[in-house]
């Protein structure tokens, strides 16, 4: 017999409804990805342009994945992660601590950087870190899915203008952009190519959004169209982002022969350059992109991981708490909130490393420990009984999360051997 969320139709008037993709997108697509990209032209001018392009369609699969979990079957993806026996709980346990407090010094160095371009006579990297942590909080404490979902429309309007305004400013070289869909590998560019597509995008939010479409309001497979649609724009847009960074990479640094640095700080380089040959207006401009992309990041994940912790604490208590908390308001739940403090305030102490280095490694590693299994058990959860036969995988959706699951088992292979032994 269907519910009464399976009943509800949503409006006809969808496209003012998209809200949950386009958040995840501009969570997953950070700093490091829009340097990774721009490196990627710098390197190979527009010949990788295809194996970006390949990776936000694995995000869209992953992310319809996760939605369709959530719609089909009315349960939450770690609830599907517990039919597969304790060593999902184990391992999402102790990924989730483990990640929170790796990626909060992470994230909050990365949005301080271009305010320290920004503001050069101001205060130090510490300092803006450690504020754009606290408003993060502040922002996710006091607000619910809703306004956090209108502070992230207003970052990936900022985030667009910026970085396609850039590449229009440089001139993309249009018959070059269309002969880099052709899939090539340039000598010696395998395993960055493998990297490029594996990372745009790619963050443990892939798993949150399926919570945010929840949020949102939408339940049941009557919203199944509409979540389809939200995701796909969504990751248009990640695709616009990738071209327009790629652009930049092989119209302004790969004709020059100039080299990033890696990680974030390349975008501080990338300002550089644009002030040398553009001024300092289009340079400020830019840094102000630069920090949408990141404390969008912020936000994102201090909202979206939260919830999957919340998620993962009130389904492993056994007590009369913890169904409280699992009926009533997480967004003002206790596990929440700890969440919240534990993403912010202990890992500022890892913002007084003079050099990080090893903060940068350790994020990478977890990183590519994640994606792999969060591919192989929706794999694994979307051909079994607990889905109803018209929303398993089909043979396309069965091929891409195997094809990724693989992919990121190989990405988490060579960040293990790249670690300085």
């Amino acid at each position: 017999m269907a519910t009464t969320h399976e009943k509800s139709q949503p409006p006809t008037r969808r496209w003012r409804l998209i809200g949950p993709g386009l958040v995840v997108a501009v969570t997953g697509v950070g700093a490091g990805d829009l340097v990774a990209t721009m490196v990627a032209g710098s390197r190979y001018g527009y010949t990788l342009l295809w194996a970006a392009v390949v990776g936000c369609l694995i995000k869209v699969a992953l992310a319809e994945a996760t939605g369709r979990w959530h719609l089909a079957t009315g349960r939450t993806v770690f609830d599907g992660w517990r039919t597969m026996g304790r060593w999902t709980t184990w391992y999402f346990g102790i990924y989730i601590v483990v990640w929170g407090f790796v990626y909060g010094a992470t994230a909050m160095s990365a949005s301080g950087l271009p305010l320290v371009a920004l503001f050069p006579d101001g205060p130090s990297l510490r300092f803006w870190g450690a504020l754009a942590g606290v408003l993060g909080l502040l922002c996710v404490w006091f607000n619910r899915y809703a306004v956090v979902e209108k502070i992230m429309m207003v970052f990936a309007g900022l985030m667009f203008v910026v970085v396609v305004g850039l590449a229009v400013r440089v001139g993309p070289d249009l018959g070059a952009l269309g002969g880099g869909l052709w899939p090539t590998l340039p000598d010696g560019s395998v395993v960055y190519t493998l990297g490029l597509i594996g990372g745009v995008g790619g963050t443990i939010t892939l798993a949150a959004y399926g919570y945010w479409v929840t949020a949102k309001g939408w339940r049941g497979p009557a919203w199944m169209p509409m979540m389809r649609l939200d995701n796909r724009i969504a990751y248009v847009t990640t695709g616009v982002f990738v071209v327009a960074m790629l652009v930049v990479g092989a119209e302004l640094l790969h004709s020059l022969d100039i080299a990033l640095t890696s990680g974030d700080r390349g975008l501080l380089d990338l300002g550089d350059v644009l002030e040398e040959r553009f001024g300092p207006a289009t340079a400020n401009f830019f840094l102000f992109g630069f920090f949408a992309a990141s404390f969008s990041s912020v936000i994102g994940v201090w909202h979206g991981v939260s919830l999957l912790f919340t998620d993962f604490v009130v389904r492993t208590r056994p007590d009369r708490a913890g169904r409280v908390a699992l009926e009533g308001d997480r967004e003002r739940s206790l596990p929440f909130r700890a969440y919240l403090l534990w993403l912010t305030f202990p890992p500022m102490g890892l913002l007084f490393l003079d050099q990080p280095i090893g903060l940068v490694i350790t994020y990478g590693v977890l990183g590519a420990f994640f994606m792999p299994f969060l591919a192989l058990t929706l794999l694994w959860l979307l051909n079994t009984g607990q889905v109803p036969l018209r929303w398993r995988n089909g043979r396309i959706s069965n091929l891409a999360l195997a094809g990724s699951g693989v992919l990121f088992l190989v990405l988490c292979v060579q960040q293990i051997r790249d670690l300085p032994w």
